[in-house]
């Protein structure tokens, strides 16, 4: 088993109550070293350890456009100590460095969903998922998380979990979500990825924004995978998902 070998990788990960993943940008990255049979092993951080932590090991933090200088997922290539931060950055180093199996990064089918996942998902979960989110967090980053969230919502957590506010977020991606899970059945009689046989980025763009919504609430998974073409991929990428910490 991969994981039984000497880690290759250092994922630094968020931290949660749980002690598992839960940051849908670092299940993009768990999804590949998984599929690949990478061996590493995970770090994970306090929100307010994050920028000091990374800083220390002397990454140099995003651009000045970026709302975060300093972000997870990072990874530490043991053989040739390198630190890459970012996802994207990380996948292609990933690919690059461990090329097969492969896992296709881009195609004119996947860069659809993506873009239309984020314009579909991000506001019914930012409803429904940021004011939950604080309570799988331990108090230190509760208080990071509040503190910083509120700061950029312009009110308190907890006013967005307004039932009748929640609803009408879900309703208003409905017909959204349905066109989205029919884009990822497009292949469908290939496979049950979106490219067909096999997965790539897409799948587990998808994958991890689903296991994210599990893993804070399992009300909000339930309401993605009842569109056709969300269930599916996500089913297909449990295999990868056996390592969560």
């Amino acid at each position: 088993m991969a994981n039984e070998r000497e880690p290759e990788i250092v994922l630094y990960d968020l931290a949660c109550t749980k002690n598992i993943c839960f940051s849908p940008v670092v299940w993009i990255i768990r999804l590949m070293l998984n599929y690949k049979q990478v061996p590493y092993k995970t770090t994970f951080l306090e929100f307010p350890d994050i920028e000091p932590t990374l800083k220390g090991l002397g990454l140099l933090s995003h651009d000045c456009t970026s709302k975060h200088k300093y972000t997870v997922p990072t990874i530490h290539h043991v053989r040739t100590n390198t630190y890459i931060m970012d996802s994207l950055r990380i996948a292609q180093f990933i690919e690059a460095t461990y090329p097969d199996p492969p896992v296709p990064l881009t195609s004119e089918l996947g860069s659809e969903i993506v873009a239309k996942a984020r314009c579909a998902l991000s506001p019914a979960f930012r409803t429904s998922l940021m004011p939950r989110e604080i309570n799988i967090l331990s108090p230190r980053s509760q208080e990071y998380f509040r503190r910083t969230r509120e700061a950029s919502l312009g009110h308190p957590l907890e006013d967005l979990l307004v039932p009748e506010k929640e609803e009408q977020a879900w309703e208003a991606v409905a017909d959204a979500m349905r066109a989205l899970g029919e884009l990822m059945l497009t292949n469908k009689a290939e496979g049950p990825f979106v490219l067909g046989a096999s997965p790539g980025y897409t799948d587990f763009f998808i994958t991890g924004s689903l296991q994210t919504a599990r893993e804070i609430d399992e009300a909000v998974f339930q309401r993605c995978i009842k569109y056709p073409g969300f269930k599916e991929v996500y089913e297909a990428c449990l295999p990868y998902m056996e390592k969560r910490d």
